[in-house]
This record gives C-alpha cells, sequence and structure tokens, in this order.
C-alpha cells in the first residue's frame, strides 16, 4: 500500500473529509449522468433499428421503380438532372445532461415533379415519391445516429470518471482519513503519557 503524503493534522483530516464527501457528491452525480444518458441512448437504438428496416424496404422499393422507369422510358438520367438539389436542411441542438444532441430538419412543402408529363410515367412518378420519402427517412436517420454516437462517448468519458473516483479517488481519500486519524490518535495517547509522567513526577516530588 502506498505511504500518504498527507501530514497528520487536523487541518488536513477537515480538509480530507471534506474532499471524501465531495468526491461521493460527484461519483453519484456522474453515476445518475450515466443512467440518464444510457437511457436517452437506448430509446434512439430502438428507434434506428425500426428506422434501418423502414428505409431499407423503401430502397428496394425505390429503384424497383426506377428500374421499370429506366424499362419503359430508357435511362432517366437526362430528367434526373431538372430535379432540384435539396437546400432546406437546418440543424439545431439541444442538451442532454451537457450533452448537445442535433435535431436535423428538413422545410416541407409540395412535391413537384420537375420534368414533363410527356416524357414520364407513373412508374417515374412513383419512383420519385419515394426517393422523397427516403430523403426525408434518412434526415431522421443521420440525426439519430449522430446523437447515439454523442451519447456513447459521453457515456464512455461519464463512466471513466465514475471508475477513477469510485476505484481510485475515493480509496486514495479514505486511506488517507484513516492514516491520519490513526497518527492523530497515536499523538493524543502519547501527549497523554507524557503529561502522566510529568504529573507522577510533580507528586513524587511533592511526597
Amino acid at each position: 500500500m502506498a505511504i500518504s503524503r498527507v501530514s497528520p493534522t487536523k487541518g488536513n483530516l477537515i480538509a480530507t473529509k471534506k474532499s471524501m464527501e465531495l468526491a461521493r457528491l460527484g461519483y453519484d452525480l456522474m453515476d445518475r449522468k450515466r443512467n440518464v444518458l444510457i437511457r436517452e441512448m437506448m430509446i434512439l437504438v430502438d428507434k434506428v433499428k425500426v428506422l434501418r428496416e423502414e428505409i431499407t424496404a423503401t430502397y428496394e422499393e425505390a429503384y424497383s421503380a426506377l428500374q421499370q422507369a429506366n424499362i419503359t422510358l430508357g435511362v432517366v438520367s437526362d430528367i434526373s438532372q431538372a430535379v432540384t438539389v435539396e437546400n432546406g436542411i437546418s440543424v439545431v441542438y439541444r442538451s442532454v445532461m451537457g450533452v448537445e444532441i442535433p435535431n436535423v430538419s428538413m422545410l416541407e412543402s409540395e412535391i413537384r415533379f420537375e420534368y414533363g408529363f410527356a416524357e414520364s410515367n407513373s412508374k417515374l412518378d412513383e419512383a420519385t415519391l419515394l426517393f422523397h420519402k427516403v430523403k426525408r427517412l434518412t434526415i431522421v436517420l443521420s440525426e439519430i445516429d449522430n446523437a447515439v454516437y454523442r451519447l456513447a462517448r459521453a457515456i464512455q468519458k461519464t463512466q471513466k470518471r465514475a471508475n477513477a473516483l469510485k476505484n481510485i479517488v475515493l480509496p486514495s481519500l479514505k486511506a488517507d482519513i484513516k492514516f491520519i486519524s490513526e497518527a492523530l490518535e497515536e499523538k493524543e495517547r502519547e501527549e497523554f503519557t507524557r503529561l502522566k509522567v510529568i504529573k507522577n513526577q510533580k507528586q513524587t516530588k511533592a511526597a
């Protein structure tokens, strides 16, 4: 066991006990923070699973409709050039126990078929609608994936700090308190013995 470097004084004993209280409080706060973050992350993980299944199914439907459009219209890459690039996406953040969680949103607007009806058919319209749905799902998935990643990192850091308090700081402070207390008790016994000897000597001289 490492030898304590703390001077065995009453002042240090009081200060170490206060540090012990703060370390215990810090551990409790870290533990509560970790539990809140884990709960928040597990909710999102469940959403991710459902969302990935939905987005996979939608992609399959969208590519199937696009394939049918290519078969009936020829390759529609020229038509795709008429589609406007999405620029209505915005990101704001909310705080969960100090962790910044993104909230990604897309400006909702009426879906427009940006190509002539003469050069298209229902399969191309279907593909357009499905890829629009995929776009919205991808935005939601990116938000949740990013949130899960941030929460997982925060949980890892919180866990490390909690473990450090529990396994290093608190045992060290406890050892310091024990060392100081025992040293002070030993000093008190020595002082009591010394005073008793002096008293006996005085009594002997008086006799």
